[in-house]
């Protein structure tokens, strides 16, 4: 998998490389089970700081899309695909619009409950 991150992009490369991946699981480059690149190699081979790919990572594993293992690095979740990433788009979106119109989250999970 060949990522590329814009230096002069507005975005943060964290989230660059974030929706990089993203990308990537929706169209199934990447599979579940897939390991990414460790770290340190990323970094390295992008000539960026390794904290920055460990935020990417993170934000990826708090979005349901990766698992990350001390020692084995960071790979696809086996329940990972299309329909989780764009679940979790739509999921951002409905949030954002919620907080918008002052509906709070458990009001927003109540009108999902009610649909359901």
């Amino acid at each position: 998998m060949l990522f590329r991150v814009d230096q002069a992009s507005t975005v943060s490369i964290a989230e660059q490389l974030a929706v990089q991946v993203r990308a990537a699981v929706a169209d199934g480059t990447l599979a579940p089970g897939t390991r990414l690149p460790p770290a340190r190699e990323l970094a390295s081979a992008l000539d960026i700081n390794m904290h920055t790919v460990l935020r990417a990572y993170a934000q990826l594993r708090d979005d349901g899309l990766l698992e990350m293992r001390q020692g084995r690095g960071a790979s696809v979740r086996a329940d990972a695909g299309a329909g989780t990433v764009r679940l979790a788009e739509l999921a951002d979106a409905l949030l954002a619009e919620a907080r918008k119109l002052g509906v709070s989250l458990p009001d927003v999970v109540t009108l999902i409950q009610t649909r359901g």
